[in-house]
Order: structure tokens, then C-alpha cells, then sequence
């Protein structure tokens, strides 16, 4: 028998039923954005790390900020933090300042676009998903003070979606309802604070044994990282705080949170006037909770309304 070539392979895409009578949804050019708000391409996922975050519900992506930009953003969300009056009262907000470019970073976008992001609530200049929230994990007074044990979540690929907290998959594609992004601006030893992640827990069948309220257990995993780097997880995952031990420097870490654009999860909001200063394509990561009609600059049956589209 000759052996099969590449080409000669049926479709393998993965089946994601559309909006109407069960037809499979097509992924088409113009579909996502292919840059963020500042013009900078979008960095799309490799197999493999689709493959880890998929199989372990959390990728890491170490040392991604330059050292300028790390200390330019870690002073900035301690005054925010410390020094608030300092700044005019729309900026108080770990979205503001330099901070603003890691909402829509060229590795935020490759990856919501490829885990969150819904091609009929998008276009090349709306994001096909929003953001639910941002908020800094600050340094304590004393190391050892920072951060407590409170292990919550998991099971995500079992539970209904009425609260965000799901993950679901099919052969060659996965959606993570209600996902977090981190950003590290500073170093973060291993064993010595930082995130605990139960690997795999989004898809245990199992209820988590006892062993997981012990934050030195085998069921946890963690991680070291230089300043600088980025972590993904699914709130689907099991996850918690833990003590920051590492007497060298604090944690200062960004914690931003993402949804899909017709789910909402807390009733955080920045300010309309921080939100307008926004480039306009960075403005629709802070849309209105609902469906239809959603996409910024295209209306349905309108004359606008892209061709690939008139059908639905």
C-alpha cells in the first residue's frame, strides 16, 4: 500500500457546530484580528504549546517584556497601588499607563484568539472576546505575609457555563470560558511563592482528594520565571495562592482576566474616560455583555455586513 502523503489527508479540522441547524463553523480569512490596537502582529500558538495548554490547563511563556518595559510597568503599578493621587483619577487603574499594552499583547491576542475568541463576535479590528477584570498581586511588608493557601476551581470540562468557569474540547479544538493572564514583573523563585496550579485538574473526573489542601502535595505544580513572563491558565483549573517566601524581591504581578463577549463574571469596569483614551480596537475589550449585534463597526443586515456572512 502507498504510503499516505500530507495532502492526500481528509479535512482533519476540528467539528465546532455553528450558530444554525448544525452546520460545522468555518474559520475564514478576516475572521480574527491578525494585529492588536498598536499595529503589532499577532503571535499565533505553536501545536505545541496548544498541546500543553490543553493537556495541563496552564502554559507558561518566560522573559517575553524587555527589562525596560518591565521596570517602567512595575513603577507604574506601585504608584498606582501607593501613590494614586498622584495620578489623574482615570488612570488609577492597573489597565492605564504602560500597563495598558498588556491587555491586547501580540501573545494575549494569539492566544485568546485561539482559546476564547469567537469568530462571529469578531472582525480584524474587534476582539472576539473581552476583558472581565485587572488587578495587581502586591508586595508585602515582610516576605512570608504575601499570599495564603486557598486552593478553589477545577473540574472545568464538567461543569454547566452559567458562571464562566468551563472548559470545553473536541478533537483539535478547546475553549477556556473564563481565563487568566498573569504577567510576572519580577522574578518569581521556584517553591518560593507564586501561582499553584493543579495540572490537569480542568478535566478531572474525580473529586480532588484531601491531599490537595496540603500546598506541598504532588497534585500541585508551580514554576520559576524571570521578570517579564507571562502565564496562562484556565480558571477551569484547580489553582491557589501560596506564601511568598523569596526574601530577594516581592511578587509584583498583573492579574488580568478574560471572558467570552456574551459572559460576565464580576462587575469590575474602568472608568468611560480611560476606556475612550484607548485606541478604538483596544476599546472593544470593554464592550457590552451580549451576542448579537456585538461586533464594534458591523451590523447585521446592514450595509456593511461582511458577504461572507449574509447568511446567517
Amino acid at each position: 500500500m502507498d504510503p499516505i502523503h500530507k495532502e492526500d489527508r481528509v479535512d482533519n479540522e476540528a467539528f465546532v457546530v455553528d450558530k444554525n441547524l448544525g452546520e460545522k463553523l468555518h474559520l475564514l480569512p478576516g475572521d480574527l484580528p491578525s494585529a492588536n490596537a498598536d499595529g503589532e502582529p499577532v503571535v499565533d500558538l505553536s501545536q505545541e504549546q496548544k498541546y500543553l495548554f490543553d493537556t495541563r490547563g496552564w502554559l507558561l511563556m518566560p522573559g517575553v517584556l524587555s527589562t525596560a518595559e518591565v521596570e517602567d510597568m512595575r513603577r507604574f503599578a506601585l504608584q498606582v497601588r501607593d501613590r494614586p493621587e498622584t495620578l489623574p483619577e482615570k488612570d488609577r487603574y492597573y489597565i492605564a499607563g504602560p500597563l495598558e499594552k498588556l491587555c491586547d499583547h501580540p501573545l494575549v491576542v494569539g492566544f485568546l484568539n485561539e482559546f476564547l475568541a469567537h469568530p462571529h463576535l469578531s472582525s480584524p479590528d474587534c476582539y472576539g472576546f473581552r476583558m472581565e477584570s485587572s488587578g495587581l498581586r502586591s508586595p508585602a511588608a515582610e516576605p512570608g505575609e504575601q499570599g495564603q493557601f486557598k486552593p478553589h476551581n477545577g473540574g472545568g470540562f464538567f461543569r454547566f457555563a452559567v458562571d464562566s468557569h468551563h472548559y470545553q474540547c473536541v478533537p483539535g479544538k478547546a475553549f477556556s470560558g473564563l481565563t487568566r493572564v498573569v504577567w510576572e514583573l519580577a522574578p518569581v523563585k521556584y517553591g518560593q511563592g507564586g501561582t499553584l496550579l493543579a495540572t490537569g485538574s480542568h478535566k478531572a473526573a474525580y473529586t480532588a482528594p484531601e491531599s490537595y489542601q496540603d500546598p506541598t502535595s504532588q497534585v500541585w505544580d508551580t514554576y520559576e520565571c524571570p521578570a517579564g513572563s507571562v502565564l496562562f491558565f484556565t480558571e477551569g483549573l484547580a489553582h491557589s495562592t501560596c506564601p511568598w517566601t523569596n526574601r530577594e524581591n516581592a511578587r509584583v504581578a498583573i492579574f488580568n482576566l478574560y471572558n467570552s463577549v456574551g459572559s460576565r463574571w464580576g462587575n469590575w469596569q474602568p472608568p468611560q474616560a480611560l476606556v475612550e483614551a484607548m485606541p478604538a480596537q483596544r476599546q472593544t475589550l470593554f464592550r457590552g455583555v451580549h451576542c448579537a449585534d456585538n461586533v464594534v463597526g458591523f451590523h447585521y443586515g446592514g450595509e456593511n455586513q461582511r458577504d461572507r456572512r449574509r447568511d446567517e
